[in-house]
C-alpha cells in the first residue's frame, strides 16, 4: 500500500470519528433535552399539586374559621339569654322582696300603734290598780304587804291544785297530740320495713361424734388444747357435757375462728399442733371473707354505697355479735331502713338518717378492744375514714345520749334503733338479767323522798310508785315521776321504754257503830 492510500485512509478514519462523535453529541443533546422536558413537566406537576394543595388547607381553614365564630357567636346567644333570665328572675325576685320588705314596714307601723295603745292602757291600769290599792288598804286597814302575805297563804293550796290540774290537762293533750302522730309514723315505718324474730344467741359449743374425741382435743398432756387456745384466742372447756366441748371467749369473731376449726379438725381426725395452725389459718381467711360479704350486704341492703372497705370490714364483724339475742348486723340494717321511712316522713335528710342508722351500733364491732363507748368509737371511727357529713357523726356519738342531739337527724336514729330493739320478737333476755332490771327499777323509785311503795310491773316496762299523800302533793308527785323516769335513763340500759306512773291517794276511813 503506498503512501496515498495511508493517507487517504486517514482521512476517512477521522472523518468518520468526526461524523460519530457529532452523531453521539446530537443522540446526548436530544436525550438531555428530553430528560429536561420531563424535568419541567414534573416541575409543573407538583407546583400544581402544590398550590391546589394550599387551596384546599386555606379552604378548610376558612370553614374551620366560620365554625368557630358560629360556634362562638351560638355560645353568645346562649349566655346573652341567660343573661337575660337571670335579670328578670333577679328582677322578679328584687320585686318580691320590695313587696315583703313594704308588708313588713306595714306590719311594724301597726305593731307600733298597737304597743302605744297598750303603753297607754297599761298606764291607765296602773293609776286605777293604785286608786283600788289606797282604797282597799283605807278599808281593811291593811298594808299592801300584809295583804298579799295573807292572800298568798290562802291561796296557795289551791293554787298548787289548779296548777297540777291544769298541768295534767296540758300533758294529757300533748301526749294524745304526740302519741296519735307518733304511733301513725311509726306503724307506717314498721309496716314497711320487713323484720326478723330474734334468734338463739350463736352458741359456742362444738358437738362431737363421741366422747372418745375428746382426750384426741386435749393431746398428749394437754398439747393439742394449748395450742388450740393459743392459736385462736379462746378458752375450750372440756367437761362432763356428753359429746360436746365449749367455746369461751369474749371476742365473737375469735370464738367463730375457733368454732369452724375445731368443727374442722373433728370431721377430719388428725389433730396435732402443725394441724391445728393450718386449720385455724383457714378458719381466720374464711371468717374474713364472710366478714367481707356480710359488710358488704349490709351496705346494699340499706342502700348506703360508698363507704370505706374498713368501715364495711367492722360492719361485717357486728354478724358475730348479740345483744339479747337480736343479730347487731341485721339490726343495723333494719334500723338504717326504718330511720330512712321516718326521715322521709317528717322532711328530714334522709341519706344521713340512712347513713347514721346503718353505723350507729358500729363502735362494738371494737369496744372490747379499746377504751370508751361504742357510740364515741363509732363516731371517732367513721370520721377517720371519711364520714365527715356532721350529722352522721352527732347522731352515732348520741343516739345514747353521751353527748348532745344537734339534729333531727340524730332524734330519728335514736328512735329508729328503739323501734327495732324493743318490737315484739327482736331480743330476749336470760331471767337473772330479767330480775335484776325489775330490782333496779324498784330500787330507784324506793330511793326517792316521800315514796311509800313501788311495784315493776308489765315485764319491767312499767313501774307504779304509790307515794305519802302528806309528804307530797299532787304538783311534787309530778316533778317526782320525771326524776325517777330521767335517773333510769342515766343509770340503767333496758330495751325500749319504761312508764313511769305516781299514785297519791288520800283515804278516810271511819266505823259506824
Amino acid at each position: 500500500m503506498d503512501n496515498g492510500s495511508i493517507v487517504f485512509l486517514l482521512i476517512a478514519l477521522v472523518i468518520g470519528l468526526g461524523l460519530g462523535a457529532a452523531v453521539v453529541y446530537f443522540v446526548m443533546r436530544s436525550k438531555a433535552q428530553a430528560l429536561q422536558r420531563d424535568v419541567d413537566v414534573e416541575q409543573t406537576r407538583l407546583l400544581e399539586e402544590a398550590q391546589l394543595k394550599v387551596k384546599q388547607m386555606e379552604l378548610a381553614a376558612k370553614d374551620a374559621a366560620i365554625k368557630i365564630r358560629d360556634q362562638a357567636e351560638a355560645e353568645a346567644n346562649k349566655r346573652r339569654v341567660e343573661g337575660q333570665r337571670e335579670e328578670e328572675r333577679l328582677a322578679r325576685k328584687r320585686e318580691d322582696l320590695d313587696q315583703k320588705l313594704e308588708r313588713v314596714d306595714q306590719r311594724e307601723r301597726k305593731s307600733n300603734q298597737r304597743q302605744s295603745q297598750l303603753d297607754k292602757l297599761a298606764n291607765d291600769l296602773e293609776k286605777k290598780n293604785a286608786q283600788i290599792v289606797t282604797e282597799l288598804e283605807r278599808v281593811a286597814a291593811l298594808s299592801q304587804a300584809e295583804a298579799k302575805k295573807e292572800l298568798l297563804q290562802l291561796v296557795e293550796a289551791d293554787a298548787r291544785a289548779d296548777m297540777a290540774k291544769v298541768i295534767r290537762q296540758v300533758e294529757a293533750e300533748t301526749r294524745e297530740i304526740a302519741e296519735e302522730r307518733a304511733r301513725e309514723i311509726v306503724t307506717t315505718a314498721v309496716q314497711r320495713v320487713g323484720t326478723d324474730q330474734a334468734a338463739e344467741v350463736s352458741v359456742s359449743v362444738v358437738p362431737l361424734p363421741n366422747d372418745e374425741m375428746k382426750g384426741r382435743i386435749i393431746g398428749r398432756n394437754g398439747r393439742n388444747i394449748r395450742a388450740i387456745e393459743r392459736a385462736t384466742g379462746v378458752d375450750i372447756v372440756v367437761d362432763d357435757t356428753p359429746e360436746a366441748v365449749t367455746l369461751s371467749s369474749f371476742d365473737a369473731v375469735r370464738r367463730e375462728v375457733a368454732r369452724i376449726a375445731l368443727n374442722k379438725m373433728v370431721q377430719d381426725g388428725r389433730i396435732h399442733p402443725t394441724r391445728i395452725e393450718k386449720l385455724v389459718e383457714d378458719a381466720e381467711a374464711e371468717v374474713e371473707r364472710v366478714i367481707k360479704e356480710e359488710g358488704e350486704r349490709a351496705a346494699i341492703e340499706a342502700g348506703v354505697p360508698g363507704l370505706h372497705p374498713e368501715i364495711l370490714k367492722l360492719l361485717g364483724r357486728l354478724h358475730f355479735r348479740t345483744s339479747y339475742g337480736q343479730n347487731q348486723n341485721h339490726h343495723a340494717v333494719e334500723t338504717s331502713r326504718l330511720a330512712a321511712i321516718l326521715a322521709a316522713e317528717l322532711g328530714a335528710d334522709v341519706k344521713a338518717a340512712k347513713t347514721a342508722g346503718l353505723l350507729h351500733d358500729i363502735g362494738k364491732a371494737v369496744d372490747h378492744e379499746f377504751e370508751g363507748t361504742h357510740a364515741d368509737l363509732g363516731a371517732e371511727f367513721i370520721k377517720r375514714f371519711g364520714v365527715n357529713n356532721p350529722k352522721v357523726l352527732n347522731a352515732i356519738a348520741s343516739h345514747h345520749h353521751a353527748v348532745e342531739q344537734q339534729s333531727l337527724e340524730a332524734i330519728i336514729v335514736e328512735v329508729a334503733d328503739a323501734i327495732s330493739g324493743a318490737r315484739p320478737g327482736a331480743r330476749r333476755e336470760n331471767v337473772e338479767t330479767f330480775l335484776k332490771r325489775v330490782h333496779d327499777l324498784e330500787d330507784i323509785a324506793k330511793a326517792q323522798p316521800g315514796v311509800e311503795e313501788a311495784y315493776a310491773i308489765q315485764a319491767g316496762r312499767e313501774i307504779r310508785v304509790v307515794v305519802k299523800p302528806e309528804s307530797i302533793d299532787d304538783l311534787a308527785s309530778i316533778q317526782l315521776s320525771k326524776t325517777i323516769a330521767k335517773q333510769i335513763e342515766d343509770t340503767m340500759q333496758y330495751p325500749g321504754q319504761i312508764k313511769v306512773t305516781v299514785i297519791r291517794e288520800t283515804r278516810a276511813t271511819e266505823y259506824a257503830k
